[in-house]
């Protein structure tokens, strides 16, 4: 009963640093396995399925990532302090410390403090634990095997007494030794291991990242291979390392120091030229190592991991793990399922348009605003012809044999001579069927594979794309198949109709400046006959729609904002309305956006444009200043001359007023007055005031 609850109650695990390239990978795994998943007795695979998780994954993350909690994960703990983090360590039935992914230290040290503190405490523990310790091989960076002489000679784990680290990664060396040194003694309640991984591959990819990048984006000629390349790199895809922790904690092995790696014997060089070849140009460039860091494609660090040069074989995870490996052969092996790995797990997924509509609807103009948008190639047919023509005249005319072989020249030279000689005999055109061969190329070529195109304008009809679009291997394979066939990693997944009424084009097209109108070829003698065309495709009995619609990729008519019917008959040359409905249906962007280059451009140029704002805005708020001060001094002025005019007319009132009173006060008042006055001087009473009204109250007359 007590062994039966034990199996079904799901292990506690603990793992650091699991917003991470490798500890997340390893939770995820861990996440989605079933108790009994790595016994040799393993059941039926669809009875696995049903079974609860055999493993609960709890994890520390740093602050930034804080608010993303991953669903593989039951806790996440934003960089607890030493107390909190003990006690969630006190929780879990395994501890996991990954320390393989850098030569820093802050990793090392915590988990030597984890370490530590976990064996001090464990006469405490109620069960035993299990403590794991994910190294990295670069603490063998500088073994040598007991033979030097042999040429093919292999490190195993049995040598891993004697291994010698790489001088930045002594600590993780010591590390090592500590662990093995506390889980030694049969009571212990703490059981210990270290596992040496290889460098690790896989999903989205991490140390190998810039390889996979540079090849997607078709960002060079030449993948380039910083060094020799010709040392072997130990390695492990990031699955198969999460295999290796499984199979300790359920299987308990007695050995407690395990190699994980896969058998693959490969150099640098291997790795690299096979990642360019499924995945980018299918060359290699080897440059000085110093220019890795030149052209910041590693940093220091990274390239020590690089630099080893091992050859390693793991016997304890072969004979005695039950692992479902993902890549036992290796990453070299396996590249075509790594690569899509590696597209899925960045959701780098190609985006695949065609436009189709009249002449002078604008679907040069939109597919080009969609390229932008979306970093995806813009193919328009005639010059897709031209850069065939020009690549068979570069390969004719290479000099150095290094670049191109006789048997590669001479085949060039068959296929121009036959486009040569179709063109003669078709007035400067090339018959359809080498047309259709030369589209098929570049739809299939890596860049086209890798992010995706728009079609602009072509194939023209039901028959045209039939013989572009489909696949013949697939068609012999299916002939007993209703469904139809067709080639779907060259054929659009999004097709759009523009439209617009003949007499709206024909303005359009006749606004053109002659130059742009001979350019385009929407003169009247040739715009007309090609809009006529057009629309005797569109009502033919097998349209190009109708091809479409069988493939159950049904078309989007383009209906403008400003009308219902399905037609643009708004003259917006930016198409707007367009561009917005279009970007809704196919999605946001699958790639990796741009450059940090273009970033930093991107970013000048809005500060630039800010910076240009403000100064627009400064100089038109001065601008409006001076002119309200130059107003408000106009209207101080008039003001003042007003305030002058109406203080002479006030005066000049004044004075008006007052002649009356003075000729008044001359005739009746002062004479009296007068008379008065001269007397009180004759007088000269004590009090002047009250004599001089006495004597007018006398005398009044």
């Amino acid at each position: 009963m007590s062994v039966k609850k034990q199996q079904t109650r799901p292990k506690r695990i603990f793992i650091n640093d699991v917003d991470r390239y490798s500890s997340r990978h390893i939770a995820q795994f861990l996440s989605t396995c079933v108790p009994g998943e790595s016994s040799e007795d393993a059941e039926a695979e669809e009875t696995l399925a049903s079974r609860e998780p055999a493993f609960q994954i709890v994890g520390t993350v740093s602050p930034s990532t804080k608010d993303e909690k991953e669903r593989f994960l039951l806790e996440q703990y934003a960089s607890p302090a030493r107390d909190e983090l003990l006690e969630r360590l006190w929780e879990c039935d395994v501890v996991v410390y990954n320390i393989s992914e850098s030569a820093t230290q802050q990793q090392v040290k915590e988990a030597t403090w984890a370490i530590t503190t976990l064996h001090a405490e464990m006469e405490n523990f109620k069960s035993r634990k299990m403590f794991i310790l994910v190294s990295t091989v670069m603490t063998w960076a500088m073994t040598k095997p007991e033979s030097p002489d042999e040429g093919d000679a292999l490190l195993t784990e049995e040598e891993f007494r004697r291994k010698r680290p790489h001088p930045s990664f002594r600590n993780h060396n010591n590390l090592e030794k500590l662990v093995l040194k506390l889980g030694k003694g049969k009571k212990s309640k703490l059981t210990c291991y270290v596992v040496a991984s290889g460098l690790q591959y896989g999903k989205g990819e991490n140390l190998f990242h810039y390889f996979f990048k540079v090849s997607w984006l078709m960002q060079f000629p030449k993948v380039p291979l910083f060094g020799q390349g010709t040392n072997y790199i130990p390695m492990i895809h990031v699955n198969d390392l999460g295999g290796v922790i499984q199979n300790i904690i359920e299987l308990k092995p007695k050995s407690k120091f395990i190699l994980a790696v896969d058998d693959s014997k490969n150099t640098l060089e291997d790795i690299v030229k096979r990642i360019s070849d499924i995945l980018g140009p299918g060359k290699i460039n080897k440059v000085a190592e110093q220019e890795a860091i030149t052209m910041k494609a590693f940093k220091p660090g990274e390239l020590e991991y690089l630099s080893i040069n091992l050859r390693l074989d793991a016997f304890i995870i072969k004979d005695l793990f039950s692992l479902r490996w993902t890549s036992e052969a290796g990453m070299v092996e396996n590249m075509e399922s790594i690569v899509e790995e590696y597209k899925d797990t960045r959701q780098l997924l190609p985006i695949r348009i065609c436009l189709f509509g009249p002449p002078a609807v604008g679907k040069t103009t939109v597919a080009e605003k969609l390229c932008s948008h979306y970093q995806i190639h813009h193919i328009k047919i005639k010059e897709v012809i031209d850069e065939k023509i020009t690549q068979l005249k570069e390969i004719v005319n290479e000099v150095d044999p290094e670049n191109v072989s006789e048997e590669v020249a001479a085949a060039a030279q068959i296929q121009l001579d036959i486009l040569n000689k179709s063109m003669e005999m078709n007035a400067g055109r090339l018959a359809d069927h080498l047309v259709f061969d030369i589209l098929q190329e570049k739809l299939n070529s890596k860049p086209c594979r890798n992010q995706g195109f728009v079609l602009n304008g072509f194939p023209k009809t039901y028959e045209q794309a039939k013989l572009i679009f489909s696949d013949e291997d697939t068609e012999n394979q299916n002939l007993m198949s209703k469904a139809p066939v067709y080639n779907k990693k060259i054929t659009p997944e999004h097709v759009f109709a523009l439209n617009a009424t003949d007499d709206f084009l024909t303005k359009r097209a006749q606004r053109l400046p002659q130059s742009v109108a001979e350019k385009m070829r929407y003169t009247e003698e040739e715009f007309v006959p090609r809009l006529t065309r057009y629309r005797q495709h569109s009502t033919a009995e097998e349209t190009l729609l109708d091809y479409f619609d069988e493939l159950e990729i049904y078309p989007e008519h383009i209906v403008s904002m400003t009308c219902s019917s399905p037609e643009v008959t708004t003259d917006d040359s930016e198409y707007t309305d367009v561009m917005k409905k279009i970007t809704e249906m196919v999605g946001t962007p699958k790639n990796y956006g741009m450059s940090p280059e273009e970033l930093e451009e991107e970013k000048r140029k809005k500060e630039e444009e800010q910076k240009q704002k403000l100064a627009t805005e400064a100089a038109e708020r001065k601008h409006r200043n001076e002119a309200a001060l130059a107003e408000m001094a106009a209207q101080y002025e008039e003001w003042q001359k007003n305030l002058s005019e109406v203080k002479r007319q006030e005066r000049e009132l004044l004075e008006a007023h007052c002649l009356p009173l003075r000729n008044y006060l001359m005739k009746y008042v002062m004479p009296s007055l007068t008379e008065a006055m001269l007397e009180c001087s004759k007088v000269k009473p004590e009090d002047p005031v009250d004599f001089l009204a006495e004597y007018l109250l006398r005398n009044n007359q």
